[in-house]
């Protein structure tokens, strides 16, 4: 199959790439290359399989026309470009809403008027579900926890925008259902967690597992908002891939679906208070922090109910915190160059 990856040359795109590429499958990188490191996973790309192993159109996917030009031969769209920062969000909303609502509408509309009438995967997030104030939590010795969702946020919570990040992927969210039942289109929701793993070029304001082991690596300073204690699934990345592969098979029973996919509450973990011993463990030395205030919309708590991924796609997580991280970890000490460490 022909699969399209808009932003396939960031981290869950080039992974993906990397797997789809190496199974034969015909893959196209649509990616504008404004993110830090996706010049680096495309020379991965190449080095691995060579110059002519994937095509790249480099665009952006506020660009309708060329949008619609680059689906019309694909099977499978993979809609993971946009803006990716809550913080970035607050400042330049515009921008946020243009790369998110605008441009998976654009997505939408190309796979739309494709002939080849693609399957269609929209990488949401848990953000849709905001601050849920509405949900009581209680505070432990080192986490933040539910007090009432032993498996965690289910996709019945009530949705609630809070940031522009949320609202404009909540946009996109709802936009991708729809056009399942107004239009027929074979589209999928995923509300993903905290995916981490190898290839992940972590910052401050995004990708906060790698950000963490990438710090505490090259010994940079590492600020904690708020007490540390705001708890979160994780994912590795195989496993997000895997979920993504289950769709596709079982299109049929998870076209116009919504799943939440992430760790589920058995690969959680609180942000520093957890994650910190963790980390100082794998690397053998203590890593000092400093806190600073709450960020706008973080969740005490969030991790999700993945029971209806694992009723309907058949897929669950594979791969244990310690163990992730552990991978993670020897990935950023094995190119340690590539973050000035």
């Amino acid at each position: 199959m022909h699969y399209l990856i808009t932003g396939g040359a960031g981290f869950i795109g080039s992974n993906y790439a990397f797997r789809l590429i190496q199974r034969g499958e015909r893959v196209t990188i649509y990616d504008n290359l404004s993110r830090p490191g996706v010049q680096r996973n495309l020379e991965w790309l190449r080095e691995t399989f060579g110059a002519n192993a994937f095509e790249l159109i480099v665009g952006d996917v506020r660009n309708a026309a060329l949008l619609t030009a680059a689906a019309r031969r694909a099977d499978v769209i993979v809609h993971l470009a946009g803006q990716v920062a809550v913080t970035t969000s607050v400042l330049h909303p515009r921008e946020d809403f243009e790369a998110n609502a605008l441009g998976t509408l654009n997505a939408l509309e190309a796979a739309r008027l494709s002939e080849r009438n693609p399957i269609f995967l929209y990488a949401s997030t848990n953000k849709v579900y905001g601050e849920m104030e509405d949900v009581p939590v209680v505070e432990k010795e080192t986490r933040w926890d539910y007090l009432n969702l032993p498996h965690g946020c289910p996709e019945t919570q009530p949705l609630d925008f809070h940031s522009p990040y949320g609202c404009s992927k909540g946009s996109g969210d709802q936009y991708v259902r729809d056009y399942a039942r107004i239009y027929g289109l074979r589209s999928v929701v995923f509300r993903q967690s905290c995916i981490y793993g190898p290839r992940q070029f972590g910052i401050e304001d995004q990708g906060w597992v790698a950000w963490f082991v990438i710090a505490a690596v090259s010994r940079k300073p590492i600020t904690i908002y708020g007490d540390g204690k705001q708890v979160r699934d994780v994912l590795f990345i195989e496993d997000l891939l895997n979920a993504y592969d289950q769709a596709i098979r079982h299109i049929d029973r998870a076209q116009g679906q919504v799943y939440n996919i992430g760790g589920g509450p058995a690969n959680t973990l609180s942000i520093w208070r957890e994650f910190g011993p963790l980390l100082e463990k794998l690397l053998g030395y203590p890593i000092p922090v400093q806190y600073g205030a709450w960020r706008p919309g973080d969740q005490r708590v969030f991790y999700a109910d993945i029971r209806k991924a694992a009723r309907e796609l058949e897929w669950q997580p594979g791969v244990g915190v310690e163990e992730g991280i552990r991978r993670l970890v020897g990935w950023v000490q094995e190119h340690r160059a590539l973050f000035g460490g």
